[in-house]
């Protein structure tokens, strides 16, 4: 088993190599790619010191998987020639999330869909991962008419720079703008860029990438995506109606019962999901589960991940642990 993990300089690439870590993922050769401005560099992970490798380099050396997480820009131009050598891509960017031909996984939800002839893997935006983990096993049972979303999500989900803006700021420093306002004691209702629809990119991914997962494009969906002064993780506030009642008994069992969620709902003692408590672990967590009393049939939950774990590296690295027992395992018997 080879495996190749693009963009290994970066703050989720680091993360990546983190969780095969911490995973005990099993591996024979370990290839640290990125771009050319850090080939050469040296990586010490795992008591190995590694020698960070380009592109060609890269796909000469055929490795069985390559996590991506260099960028849509990259993941465009690099992912077909990955796979065209034969190497299935597992891409972290947007690039081929709403493609076709592509399938957006979160392996709780959709892995048993992947085949060996999959060559490039869609892994989904940060904020869709933790509501549909949530969402899915609901939506199963009861039907999902609307989602209501506000998100509350981590600076960290824009990069290194948003989080170096962030602590300069509250140091009192100046600092490089990365966001078009301060970050610190301030809440932006802006991320990524507005569309010609007044929504912003951000949560038309939700929008898109729900149905897709779940797939069912009746779903409909309204979110407002909002950056917060904080770094642990994302928070959502979901608002979730459906086409049959619910006991909210039974919704806490089936949550509970769910693999890669915490059930966190006891208000009375202060007990709910906060980043901080998500802060570098793999689940997703729930709570605040309460009827909506406005109109029937509809729940309110409050739903916290670590968005550069569940949201995105370990998100991925699962779905190259699927691959690697249930579909590159076949190929190979």
């Amino acid at each position: 088993m080879k495996i190749a993990v693009v963009g290994a300089t970066g703050l989720v690439g680091g993360e990546i190599l983190n969780i095969l870590a911490e995973r005990a993922f099993k591996y024979d050769e370990l290839m640290l790619v990125a771009s050319s401005r850090s080939v050469g560099k040296k990586v010490d992970y795992q008591k190995k010191t590694y020698t960070v490798i380009g592109m060609e380099e890269a796909i000469a050396a055929k490795p069985d998987v390559a996590i991506f997480s260099a960028g849509g820009g990259t993941s465009l131009e690099w992912a077909p020639k990955f796979a065209e050598a034969g190497i299935t891509v597992v891409d972290n960017s947007s690039a081929w999330r709403m493609s076709p031909d592509h399938k957006l996984i979160v392996p709780e939800i959709n892995a048993e869909s992947l085949t060996a002839e999959d060559k490039i893997i869609a892994n989904p935006n940060c904020s869709t991962i933790q509501m549909v983990l949530a969402l899915a096993p609901l939506h199963k049972k009861y039907k999902l008419k609307r989602v209501v979303v506000s998100t509350y999500q981590s600076v960290t989900g824009t990069g290194k720079a948003a989080v170096d803006q962030l602590m300069n700021e509250r140091a009192g420093k100046e600092t490089e703008k990365v966001y078009p306002y301060k970050i610190d004691l301030n809440v932006l209702p802006h991320i990524d860029v507005f569309m010609d629809n007044g929504y912003t990119k951000e949560e038309m991914k939700m929008v898109n990438e729900t149905q897709k997962i779940l797939g069912d494009g009746t779903i409909l969906v309204s979110p407002t995506a909002v950056r917060i002064p904080v770094m642990g993780g994302h928070s959502e506030a979901i608002n979730a109606e459906f086409e049959h009642d619910f006991d909210l008994a039974e919704v806490r069992e089936i949550l509970d019962a769910t693999k890669g969620i915490i059930v966190e709902d006891d208000p009375s003692n202060n007990i709910y999901p906060m980043p901080m408590n998500a802060h570098r672990k793999d689940e997703v967590f729930v709570g605040r589960l309460r009827r909506d009393d406005s109109q029937p049939n509809t729940l309110n939950m409050w739903v916290v991940a670590d968005n550069l774990r569940k949201g995105a590296a370990t998100n991925a690295v699962q779905i190259a642990e699927y691959l690697k027992e249930k579909v590159l395992v076949a190929v190979a018997e």
